[in-house]
């Protein structure tokens, strides 16, 4: 019997990440208006917010001013199914999907304009 595959959907904003040069300074501000930490804090490079079911993300970038603006990440149905109708259309991920200490597999890709998107899916969910 031949399983029809169903083509992947994107299915959710996951979360935004934003680089910051001063992460303690970028804490604090999101704290004051209300955000809660999940993971990371001030002396990290890395923090997660809550954001009902999503995320808003900091990434120190500590190298001179800040010429990345950030990362929107996606959940999709199928990470590596997307992945091969990236490749199918001539588009150019940044790398083969992968797995994430974090609890997600997913992949990268810069829009025509260099904004970068993420498409994950987490680890143990099936599509």
């Amino acid at each position: 019997m031949n399983a029809t595959r169903t083509e992947p959907r994107i299915e959710a904003l996951s979360a935004i990440t934003l680089a910051t040069q001063d992460m303690a300074s970028a804490v604090r501000f999101y704290e004051a208006l209300g955000f809660s930490v999940v993971s990371g804090g001030p002396n990290t490079v890395f923090t997660s917010f809550a954001v009902g079911q999503s995320f808003l993300n900091l990434i120190a970038e500590t190298h001179g001013p800040i010429n990345w603006w950030g990362r929107v990440i996606f959940h999709v149905s199928d990470v590596d199914g997307l992945y091969q109708k990236a490749l199918a259309a001539g588009l150019a991920p940044a790398f083969t999907p992968r797995d994430a200490p974090w609890g997600e597999r997913y992949f990268h890709i810069d829009d025509p304009d260099g904004h970068e998107l993420s498409f994950a899916r987490p680890l143990g969910q099936s599509g």
